[in-house]
């Protein structure tokens, strides 16, 4: 026996990884605030002292044999040597051993039969290269000494359920060199509070400095099996050190329509799987699943200062562990204390080969590839086609073919031998940390998690595509679509005077690029998040009442359910969604063009109607930095200042410059720097830079004009090259006029060049052109561009081209 204060991670062969890492850091990161229960735990030899007084040894190596060589079928062999050590006897010494440490808690904690979890930990789990999580069984709310012994027995039991013994076979585990421990911690009360998942690193995209928190209400069980779709919250880590910020990039509620608690206040419950074992060893009094209240759906979990204490949590686990972490998390419901109930290493992305990016791509466009047949969470960014097999139960295995798709409506660890025969796997429930996407990531294949509908829309038999390659929403798309992956060395991207820099919109693909060298985001389009994310015209949310289509007021209201205050609604999606642009590339520069929605556009989102103009020609009407001091949208520019203002300073993202498009006159551009100053955006001030957009003529002739009212330029080549040649961007018949190249065009980017330089000021350009054409880049470079923003899967072509082009001089 060994209470949990004294054992570290050397102590793995003692008493396996999981107590081991929970004795490791009780004893060394208490100190710095990270609250971990206590508790003691029995030994690996007591384990091996169990089997030699029952004699087991020899009757599990001839079964576990048999299964090996295929003369007995695994639930057979698995269901046999659970029956022997259900029927076997605990040591005297040891039996004694557990009711003195039992006792002593009880001490330790004033109460004369304390409720404990019962924890098990094999002296192969939780290694670096291996995770085995969820191969045993934890039980918890156990009450008196004599259940404490019988969770202790089917703990034991537990390290020969089927899937545990499949698990060590794949991985070239011996069935009897692993031992098991049991871990007893004082329980944390989270049936009444809350508990999840949480990893110090994003999960799909191996971003390094980010914590992935996921939440729901009651035990933890229903995040890591998907049952329920769970709060997420994203921290970018290295603003955490200052106090005065919040930098939570992401916080997004999720259903949680069901929570679990225990079936009442004495039940020894099962609950890191609840079907693992079957019914020979499966609880008593096992929990249950509540529906959850209205109001306990709509409200988040954890507060932002909950969930910024578990990310510094996570940070100091990690810099002590000196690798990313895999971590649980509980809050008790009766004293409001948060607690790591778990901490092990991340097994995904520590074992991928640095310096190497793997991108895919379908090689069809949006009309060709059609509405997607269910649309999910993404997880990793990979592209699979198969046959749909649509599964309740991993028993139908049977049915399965190898290289199928699996749809279901959640995993646990019985669904792994499937799993690994899938090409991707798509299920109803689930957020980014549930068992089918840890699993998924492990095996490196395309998941769809919390589609809602899968299992419904997708019928066995269909050939289908699932795509995880654009960004935090996986798509199914009916039939096998091609697609390409290509594999990017890093280390071979040569460095460059002009800064190549990114485009971005959507704040998801942001963290998906960060291995990319770039120097920044040269166009961060506010308009993609209000479209995608927030979907509501700002001035439906500041003016309610003049919206009086009754369907959009009810998409109004239950998209603002559960905010006090509807404009909050927008200035904080906004703000996050623009900060998570910005994590990915901090602390370079991210350029935020303020929102361009032409009228049509902006009448298309929800309440819109209420307040756009029908314009004969919305591509020269009132769009950009016209609409931004308008009474008609003055109070709606307000809500992006103040979103802007909330990005850099409430959460801390500085790197973050203004750009104002579409800007006619200097007058116009006194008026437009007027208004965000008076909302708290003074350029200047605090470091913030204001750049124009340059696609009108006239930024062009009166650069010098513009040029002392603004930092720097980013030419907008296609607006410019439409309103130089007169040609209408989105016209067939006059395609073949419309090109970047044109001499007229080439005049005007190489006049404001010189103009803009001349008075100290950047220049860059935004647009397909230099990835589209080499000799267009080279005119670029030559003209003295400074900075050359393309879209990610540009970029290294751009990087190269522009690299050999000032080799060359």
């Amino acid at each position: 026996m060994a209470w949990l204060d004294d054992l570290g991670n050397d102590d793995v062969a003692l008493v396996g990884g999981k107590n081991a890492s929970l004795g490791e850091m009780i004893r060394h990161l208490g100190a710095e605030g990270v609250r971990v229960p206590g508790g003691f735990a029995t030994t690996a030899q007591a384990y091996r002292q169990f089997l030699a007084e029952n004699a087991l040894e020899p009757r599990i190596r001839e079964l576990t044999q048999a299964f090996e060589q295929g003369e007995r079928p695994l639930s057979e062999v698995g269901e046999q040597i659970r029956a022997f050590f259900l029927d076997a006897e605990i040591p005297a010494a040891l039996a004694d051993a557990v009711r003195d440490a039992y006792q002593a808690l009880a001490e330790q904690t004033g109460r004369d039969e304390p409720d404990v979890a019962v924890r098990s930990s094999a002296t192969a789990e939780d290694l670096p290269e291996a995770s085995f999580a969820g191969q045993q069984e934890t039980f918890l709310n156990i009450r008196g000494a004599d259940a404490l012994l019988n969770a202790i027995r089917r703990c034991f039991a537990s390290l020969f359920t089927e899937r545990a013994i499949s698990y060590r076979q794949d991985n070239g585990f011996d069935q009897l060199q692993v031992a098991l421990s049991v871990g007893v911690q004082q329980m944390v009360r989270a049936d009444s509070g809350s508990s999840g998942v949480m990893f110090s690193i994003d999960t799909d995209t191996g971003f390094p400095r980010a914590v992935l928190i996921n939440g729901a209400w009651g035990l933890g069980e229903t995040v890591v099996q998907g049952i329920v779709d769970p709060d997420e919250y994203l921290v970018f880590k290295p603003l955490l050190d200052d106090p005065s910020l919040r930098p939570i990039i992401a916080r997004q509620p999720g259903g949680k329509a069901q929570k679990m608690v225990y079936a009442d206040s004495q039940a020894n419950t099962q609950t890191d799987s609840q079907a693992g074992m079957s019914a020979d060893t499966s609880a008593e009094d096992p929990t249950r699943l509540e529906e959850t209240s209205e109001d306990e759906r709509r409200a988040l979990v954890l507060s932002d200062d909950e969930v910024l204490s578990l990310a510094r949590w996570a940070v100091t686990i990690e810099d002590h562990y000196g690798k990313p972490m895999d971590m649980e998390w509980a809050k008790d419901g009766e004293t409001g204390e948060l607690f790591i109930v778990q901490a092990r290493p991340e097994t995904v992305h520590s074992q991928r080969a640095e310096g190497l990016l793997k991108t895919y791509r379908l090689e069809a466009s949006r009309d060709e590839v059609g509405e997607p047949l269910v649309s999910g969470t993404a997880i990793g960014d990979a592209i699979a086609a198969g046959k749909v097999f649509r599964l309740d139960d991993p028993g139908e295995n049977d049915r399965f073919e190898d290289g199928g798709v699996l749809v279901t409506e959640m995993t646990d660890p019985d669904w792994v031998p499937i799993m690994r025969r899938a090409a991707a796997i798509v299920t109803d429930h689930g957020g980014r940390t549930s068992h089918a996407a840890i699993v998924s990531r492990e095996l490196g294949l395309p998941a769809i998690v919390g589609t809602g509908h899968g299992t419904e829309r997708l019928a066995d038999g269909d050939e289908v595509t699932v795509s995880c390659a654009s960004g935090e929403t996986g798509r199914v798309y009916a039939g096998r679509i091609p697609f390409e992956a290509e594999e990017i060395s890093l280390d071979e991207i040569p460095k460059t005077r002009a800064k190549i820099m990114l485009n971005m919109a959507n704040p998801a693909a942001a963290l998906r690029w960060w291995q990319l060298p770039s120097d920044g985001v040269g166009l961060a389009r506010m308009e993609f998040i209000v479209n995608q994310h927030i979907k509501i015209h700002p001035m439906a949310l500041i003016h309610p009442e003049a919206v009086e289509d009754g369907d959009a007021s009810t998409q109004i209201a239950a998209l603002t359910a559960g905010w006090d205050d509807p404009q909050a609604y927008f200035v904080d999606h906004l703000a996050r969604g623009i900060a998570r642009i910005a994590a990915g590339s901090h602390p370079q520069p991210v350029i935020v063009r303020m929102s361009d929605f032409k009228t049509n556009e902006y009448a298309d989102l929800i309440g819109g109607r209420a307040f756009e103009p029908v314009e004969a020609n919305p591509m020269l009407g009132w769009r950009g930095a016209s609409r931004y001091y308008s009474d008609a949208y003055r109070e709606g520019f307000a809500l992006e200042c103040r979103a802007i203002r909330k990005a850099r300073e409430e959460l801390g993202f500085d790197n973050i410059l203004v750009m104002i498009p579409f800007c006619r006159t200097p007058l116009e551009a006194d008026r437009v720097l007027e208004v965000m100053a008076e909302e708290g955006l003074q350029r200047g001030e605090r470091g913030l830079e204001v750049y124009v957009m340059c696609e009108i003529p006239a930024n062009v002739i009166l650069a010098r004009d513009f040029a002392a009212r603004f930092d720097g330029f980013s030419i907008g080549s296609n607006d410019l090259t439409q309103l130089v040649l007169g040609v209408d961007r989105d016209s067939d018949r006059l395609a073949h006029l419309f090109d970047e190249r044109n001499d007229a065009v080439r005049q005007m980017i190489s006049s404001v060049i010189g103009e803009a330089h001349e008075r100290e000021r950047k220049v860059g350009l935004c647009g397909q052109a230099p990835s589209d054409h080499p000799d267009f880049a080279a005119f670029l470079v030559r003209a003295g561009i400074d900075s050359i923003s393309v879209n990610p899967d540009s970029f290294l072509s751009v990087k190269q081209a522009v690299a050999e082009i000032e080799q060359a001089g």
